[in-house]
């Protein structure tokens, strides 16, 4: 029985290689790619794969929050991040998005494939380079937090708030935030004074610097 598998990644040549590296197996299929996050949940809402290969770093939507999206409108379809970032902030955002593994781009062919097989029967995989990170973060999380100020600004956004963040730090004026996410203008104005009252900015660079910061973007 075959894996179905969309590639998602804004590269087109990274999309073109794990292509010809799959499709060597018999038991792997690509069945679409996408270049942006929200054409990654698109692709999953017409194809409903059994996995999605997912980069962190990602246009219009990023990883993270494109897992979440997936997993909400797809919640039998796994993802595996595929990223160049072992930083512990983007290794635990995408496991809190829902991943079921995360392996980095410098990896080995077999090293993928075997991923891509352990997390389509349901198991966990976690790059060996990127385990200590795992552990690091688990055992900060055991010592008592003596400044919790920048955790809680990340928590304050929603889910909508985070997506307008990463389209105007991206550089999308108020009328094309608008037009990507189907509302007014006006929705797009509020929704970003409100988040630089949340993270306690007063302009669009410091804004766009917040999200390089969070991970919300890698620009």
């Amino acid at each position: 029985m075959k894996i179905n598998i969309i590639l998602a990644d804004d590269h087109h040549v990274i999309r073109e290689g794990l292509r010809l590296l799959l499709e060597r197996e018999t038991d792997l299929l690509v069945l679409a790619e996408a270049d942006t996050g929200r054409a990654a949940l698109s692709a999953v809402k017409k194809f409903n794969p059994d996995l999605v290969i997912m980069d962190v770093s990602m246009p219009e939507l990023n990883g993270m929050e494109a897992t979440r999206k997936i997993l909400s409108e797809a919640p039998a379809t796994k993802v595996l991040a595929l990223s160049m970032y072992s930083d512990r902030r983007f290794v635990e955002g995408m496991f809190q998005a829902g991943v079921s593994g995360y392996i980095l781009k410098n990896c080995i062919a077999r090293e993928l494939v075997s991923a891509i097989r352990l997390v389509a029967k349901g198991q966990v995989y976690i790059s060996p380079e990127i385990a200590g990170t795992i552990v690091d973060g688990y055992l900060s999380r055991l010592v008592p937090q003596t400044d919790t100020t920048h955790r809680l600004q990340r928590k304050t956004l929603t889910d909508r708030e985070r997506e307008i963040l990463q389209l105007i730090s991206e550089g999308q004026n108020s009328k094309e935030v608008a037009e990507t996410l189907h509302v007014s203008s006006k929705t797009v104005d509020a929704h970003r004074r409100n988040i630089m009252e949340k993270v306690g900015v007063h302009s669009i660079a410091e804004l766009t610097k917040f999200a390089i910061r969070e991970g919300i973007t890698t620009l």
